[in-house]
């Protein structure tokens, strides 16, 4: 045991004085976070908009400021009809609000009939189809209120986000990308710098079992992995307002078996790799692309085509975000995320199986 431990140490101790990956290990997880939490975000605001309104009444005015005291547009003040295009194409606003001549008549209408045309219209500047969208959404919302007497609005209710905020599909897909980044490719690049620079055969001549020396360079890992943790947690509760309203427990609990998974993983990439260059290809290209495009981070799974949504299946930060969702945003309790938890539970079985055979194998 005292052996172990010493390679428990002599691998810290080689990590604490690489200060570029110390660097990389620890600031990676915060600039990311930061990044997905505030930079990249899929909310549309701050819409500029102009207004095209030949009899200015006091009803016309009272919906101007009611959309120009709206967080998410930008008034841009009043045009004139030929103006519309012009604006649009110079990209000076992203819609045209224009109102009737006779707004007033037909907004109080209880009769309006279609040809008697749009109380209200709504030009947009389609190129970008996402701000038209939500744009169109959101302008329709505002403008029902105080809009036509016949206009009957459903009543909506949004669960679990009510701000559609972005940090609350990002966050725990962040978590699913950072652990695998950490955890695997940070360990096989560790193991296959040994196998470059010879030092590997020396540790191997030792007396301490090979699964001994694997594990002890894997340790430091998992505990810097263990504070990235309690990073992010951090991070998402007090910077990015993001709640954790289901078991903490549960959620550290599912993040170590992921943490395990991955560190497998990264013993299993070193297996078939000879060279830091090709390990970090490998992880880049087998880790980092499903985990981005089919886990559901970014593009819901739903949306894929069938084969795809098949794939995904393999993937193991699928179930990892999928059961960090329900557990810090949907506040369910951790008996709602057995399923996600027996996957991977497998999958990390699985996959020490397979890595610490080709390992052993790779060494006969």
């Amino acid at each position: 045991m005292g052996s172990f431990l010493s390679f428990v140490r002599k691998e810290t101790l080689h990590i604490i004085r690489d200060p570029r990956t110390m660097l990389v290990v620890l600031l990676m997880p915060i600039v990311q976070m930061t990044l997905f939490g505030f930079a990249i975000s899929t909310e549309i605001n701050n819409i500029d908009f102009a207004v095209v309104a030949p009899n200015r009444t006091s009803a016309i005015r009272q919906q101007v400021e009611r959309l120009a005291a709206n967080a998410y547009f930008t008034y841009k003040g009043f045009i004139s009809p030929k103006e519309t295009d012009e604006v649009l194409r110079r990209g000076e606003t992203d819609v045209v609000v224009v109102f009737a001549d006779d707004y007033d008549r037909k907004t109080l209408s209880s009769a309006l009939s279609p040809t008697d045309g749009a109380a209200i219209q709504l030009v947009f500047d389609a190129s970008n189809p996402n701000i038209a969208a939500a744009g169109a959404g959101y302008l329709q919302q505002v403008l029902s209120v105080g809009g036509p007497a016949t206009l009957i609005e459903p009543e909506m209710h949004l669960m679990y986000n009510p701000q559609m905020k972005s940090a609350y599909n990002f966050v725990p897909g962040i978590m699913g990308l950072i652990f695998i980044l950490i955890c695997a490719i940070m360990t096989s690049v560790s193991i296959v710098r040994e196998k470059e620079t010879g030092t590997m055969e020396v540790l191997l001549a030792s007396p301490v079992r090979p699964i001994r020396i694997i594990l002890a360079k894997m340790i430091p890992y998992f505990a810097l992995s263990c504070i990235n943790l309690a990073t992010i947690l951090l991070l998402a509760r007090y910077a990015l307002d993001v709640p954790i309203s289901g078991s903490t427990a549960g959620i550290v609990a599912i993040s170590l078996l992921y943490l395990i998974l991955a560190l497998a993983l990264g013993l299993f990439i070193s297996t078939i790799a000879d060279t830091q260059v090709m390990a970090m290809l490998i992880s880049g290209m087998v880790l980092m692309l499903p985990v981005i495009m089919l886990s559901g981070m970014v593009f819901p799974i739903e949306n894929m085509p069938k084969i795809l949504q098949a794939l995904s299946t393999i993937v193991p930060a699928r179930w990892y975000i999928a059961a960090i969702r329900k557990l810090m945003i949907e506040g369910v309790p951790f008996a709602a995320v057995l399923k996600e938890f027996a996957i991977l539970s497998g999958m990390t079985l699985a996959l020490i199986g397979i890595a610490l055979r080709k390992f052993n194998d790779k060494l006969e």
